[in-house]
Order: C-alpha cells, then sequence, then structure tokens
C-alpha cells in the first residue's frame, strides 16, 4: 500500500503541476505562439472544466474496477498524451487542446488515493491523510513556479513539456505495477449518483466547495503572472518567485487546516473561518495592491494560504456519504470544487476584457473571486456540522 499511495502522490504532484505553470509561461507563450493572457485563461479554465466532467465517469469506475486501473490508463493516455501535444503546439487553439487533454488524464489521481484513505483508514483521519496528501503534493506547484521558469529559459518550453510527458507516462505504469486496490465490499452495493443528488444535507456542502478553492486556484494558476507583470513591471523570473511564494502558502495552509478539525472539534467553522480570511485577502488586493509588489505577492500568498480549505470541506462531505458509494460521492464533492475552479477561470477571462484591461481589469477579476467566496459562505452558514 505505501509504495502504491507514494505512486498516486507523484501522480498529483503532477496534477498540481499542469494546473499550475500556465503562469510562469504566459510571456513565452504569447511571444512565441501569440497567444493572450485570455487564451491561457480559458486553456486553463479547459483543463479544470475537463477534469470535472470526468469525475462522474472516475467515481463510478474507482467503485466498480478500483483505482489501480482508473488512475493508470487515463494519467497514461491523458497526462501523457497531453504533454506530449502541449510540446508540439503551433497555436492558442493547440495549447487549448493539450490542456484539456491533461485535464482528463489528472482527473483520477487525487480521487483514487482519497478512496483508499476512505476505504481502509478510520473515518476521524480522513481530513488529515487528505491534507498531507494535498499539502505533498502541492510541492508541484513549487516545481510549476521558479523551477519551471527556469526550465523554459534554460532548455526551452518545448523540451520541458516533452521531458513531463516521459515524466508522466512513468508514473502511469508504475501505479500500474504498485498500487493495490481495496477489498471489495461484501454489503450491499447497489446505489447511484442519484441517491447521493437526494440528500440536502450536501447540498449545503456543495456550494461551498464550489467556490472555496476556486479563487487559489484561478490566482496561483494564472492571474498572478499576468497582474504582476502588467501591475509592477516583474519578469518571468521575478513572477517565478511570487509564485513560488504562493505555491508555498498553499502547501502550509493545507497542512495547517488538517488537523484542525480534531482539535476543534469542527469542520464548518474551520472551513468559514479560514474562508473569511482568504475573502479579506482578496478585498485587499482591490484595494491596497497596486500600492507595492511586495504586498500584492503577500496578498497573494494569504489567498493561497486560507483558500486551500478543500481537504476538510471534502472530509466534512465524506462523512454524509455512506460506504458504497465512496467513490461516487468522493468524486461528486471534487466534481463541485474542480468545476468551479474551472467556472470561474473560465469566466474570469471575459471580465477582465470585459472591464477594459489593466488595472480595472484585474480589480474585475478580484473582486469577482470574492463576491462568489462570500455567497457560498453564506449558505455553507445553514450546514450541519458533522466530525468523526
Amino acid at each position: 500500500m505505501r509504495a502504491g499511495l507514494t505512486l498516486l502522490l507523484l501522480a498529483y504532484v503532477l496534477s498540481q503541476f499542469f494546473r499550475a505553470f500556465l503562469a510562469v509561461l504566459s510571456g513565452v507563450l504569447e511571444t512565441d505562439l501569440g497567444s493572450t493572457p485570455d487564451d491561457l485563461s480559458a486553456a486553463s479554465g479547459l483543463w479544470f472544466l475537463t477534469f470535472a466532467a470526468m469525475q462522474i465517469p472516475v467515481g463510478a469506475a474507482l467503485d466498480r474496477i478500483g483505482p489501480r486501473r482508473t488512475a493508470a490508463v487515463l494519467l497514461l493516455i491523458g497526462g501523457g498524451g497531453g504533454a506530449v501535444l502541449f510540446g508540439l503546439a503551433a497555436s492558442a487553439l493547440h495549447i487549448k487542446l493539450a490542456m484539456a487533454l491533461i485535464g482528463v488524464g489528472c482527473a483520477p489521481v487525487l480521487m483514487a488515493s482519497y478512496y483508499i484513505f476512505a476505504r481502509q483508514f478510520p473515518p476521524a483521519q480522513f481530513a488529515t491523510l487528505a491534507a498531507l496528501m494535498v499539502g505533498a503534493g502541492s510541492v508541484g506547484n513549487l516545481i510549476a513556479a521558479y523551477p519551471m521558469a527556469w526550465a523554459a529559459e534554460s532548455f526551452g518550453w518545448r523540451a520541458s513539456l516533452f521531458g513531463l510527458a516521459s515524466i508522466s507516462i512513468a508514473v502511469a505504469l508504475g501505479i500500474l505495477a504498485l498500487v493495490r486496490d481495496p477489498p471489495p465490499l461484501e454489503a450491499d452495493t447497489k446505489g447511484s449518483l442519484l441517491d447521493l443528488l437526494r440528500m440536502p444535507a450536501l447540498w449545503l456542502i456543495f456550494p461551498m466547495i464550489f467556490v472555496s478553492y476556486a479563487p487559489a486556484a484561478a490566482i496561483r494558476g494564472l492571474w498572478i503572472g499576468p497582474y504582476l507583470s502588467d501591475t509592477f513591471g516583474l519578469t518571468t523570473a521575478q513572477i517565478g518567485q511570487a509564485t513560488l511564494i504562493m505555491g508555498m502558502a498553499m502547501i502550509l495552509g493545507a497542512l495547517a487546516y488538517g488537523p484542525l478539525d480534531r482539535l476543534l472539534g469542527t469542520r464548518k467553522w474551520v472551513v468559514f473561518g479560514g474562508s473569511a480570511a482568504c475573502l479579506a485577502a482578496l478585498l485587499g488586493l482591490i484595494l491596497l495592491g497596486p500600492s507595492g509588489a511586495a504586498l500584492s505577492i503577500a496578498l497573494c500568498a494569504a489567498v493561497g494560504f486560507f483558500g486551500i480549505s478543500y481537504p476538510v470541506v471534502m472530509a466534512h462531505g465524506r462523512s454524509l456519504i455512506p460506504p458504497h458509494l465512496t467513490g461516487r460521492g468522493v468524486t461528486l464533492l471534487n466534481l463541485f470544487s474542480i468545476g468551479g475552479a474551472g467556472v470561474v477561470q473560465y469566466a474570469s477571462g471575459p471580465l477582465h476584457v470585459a472591464a477594459g484591461g489593466g488595472a480595472a481589469g484585474y480589480t474585475m477579476v478580484f473582486g469577482f473571486f470574492a463576491a462568489l467566496l462570500a455567497l457560498g459562505m453564506v449558505i455553507y452558514l445553514f450546514s450541519s456540522d458533522k466530525v468523526g
């Protein structure tokens, strides 16, 4: 089990990398392919949307054929193939198609590990294990920052993508060889996605999980690069350093969130309090960010730290799901999380353009993130708390 989970962790490192690396390539892709920030916003959004769309079939596959083959096959075809297509890209359209395919490849890897946690570990440990996986896997966020900027400048972005394709294929084959599926359930396994959608308690959690991760994902995955470049004239290397700082904040945030539900005896208020701090950081970006690059980077880091409540929201939702629907349940929750990030990311580009770009455009984008987060928090207030 340990070797298999290690391979799934490496796959999740790749997933974190692929959702975030466009931020440091924005300049070179504009020069080489004519890709605008709005093109890259759409490409990043497609990664999240295809990732989200795959959660329903992935959930069924986890329950029926297990995490080993589900994760290995999709990562091999989607992750490896998508990275090759990206390396061969000749236009912004190719970038979008490649990111969509990579989203398919990354869709099962975290859920495969969550499925194993839910089936083979005590329920009270789920949030901590989920947070450890997110925190350790978020090393991919760091690699997608300054190291990716260095690799693109040293070897070229195409060669870097071909290298990533090779790594993705190797990890997929390792998962196929080393991951062990949990034993089949002996109890009645009848049930469907509709059974989950009929649970009123989950519908008070869905809006929160839809918006909680979106601001951190969108800013770290794309907007931090154009924002710092356009507002303060930072170079690719400096943007790489800034994204590295935000990525480290997200790792620390995930690790900090992990044990809080057990320490404080609540999941609901851990999520709500962290989201309130994230909302404050977003408002700070709007009101105070343009006054200095260092302050803006610090506020982006705060969004990353407090906006990574995902493991605790997942644990809150997971506590309501019957064992025989574990795969479909965790992937349904993840669909709302990643789908929310994708929709918000995809919508943010047109909003930036509609506001006229520049400072007004970034104010519109950050304000959009803040408004959605606040709405999700209001609905989440009516949810019932559950720990264990």
